[in-house]
């Protein structure tokens, strides 16, 4: 899995706080990372409160091992919240994985690459998180959508399956990552089944579809919409002016 275009990588360095991990979106270069399907990574949350929060991702980097997984489990264990909190001067610092994506291609601005003890990862959006949100505690951000600021667009090719909850007015919602968060053992072949594990609230339902035709969904005005089940897979809204087509 290689990206079409490499960004301007900028080095580690002794810099931090909320003035300088807030602007590593500032200065970024679009990248195409192609055959993503099953393709395991990670995430690291820098949070500054009310300013705002960072979200570094490990795609396309710390895969020398195994060319599928750039979350290697010795490096995600090595990176220490309070440890980084610390380092980079920040209000609270969360790690959002390991997660596996479910799109074949997705295509958006990167910007800084940061070293979290030996794990690298690089910017990819500013989240904007649910106020009073405890993201330490399972299952506080299930079903509720969350604004994330980026301008991407990713792609599901025709003969492959999708992932999807019906929210109950009937709007598709295509996962983009299923997790290994609350079930470690969860694995890209039990989304079939998914639908049996779930606790869905009244009204939703999960279903599983084999595309006859591409589908792209697109972040819109450089927002995308997401949420999160109650196993913290994580689904993109499907509406009009988001997805090419509905699934």
């Amino acid at each position: 899995m290689k990206p079409e275009m490499k960004p301007t990588e900028k080095p580690t360095t002794s810099e931090s706080g909320c003035a300088v991990i807030l602007k590593d979106g500032e200065s970024t270069e679009i990248m195409r990372f192609e055959d993503l399907r099953a393709y395991r990574y990670g995430e690291i949350f820098l949070i500054c409160g009310e300013a705002g929060t960072s979200m570094y991702n490990t795609t396309g980097l710390n895969d020398k091992e195994d060319p599928r997984d750039s979350c290697p489990a010795e490096l995600w264990a090595n990176v220490d919240p309070g440890t980084l909190k610390k380092q980079y001067d920040v209000l609270g610092v969360f790690k959002n994985g390991p997660r596996v994506w479910t799109v074949d291609w997705i295509e958006l601005p990167v910007g800084t690459k940061r070293d979290f003890n030996g794990l690298e990862a690089r910017w990819l959006a500013y989240p904007q998180l649910p106020k009073g949100v405890d993201l330490h505690k399972a299952g506080s951000t299930a079903y509720i959508p969350v604004k994330v600021e980026r301008k991407s667009k990713m792609g599901f090719v025709k003969g492959q399956p999708v992932f999807i909850l019906d929210d109950p007015d009937g709007m598709p919602w295509v996962m983009q990552a299923c997790s290994q968060i609350v079930d470690p053992n969860l694995t890209y072949a039990d989304l079939q089944t998914l639908g049996k594990k779930l606790k869905l609230l009244p009204g939703w339902t999960y279903r599983v579809k084999v595309l006859d035709q591409d589908l792209m969904i697109q972040a819109v005005n450089g927002i995308a919409i997401v949420l999160q089940d109650d196993l913290q897979n994580t689904y993109n809204a499907c509406f009009e002016t988001a997805c090419s087509y509905r699934p």
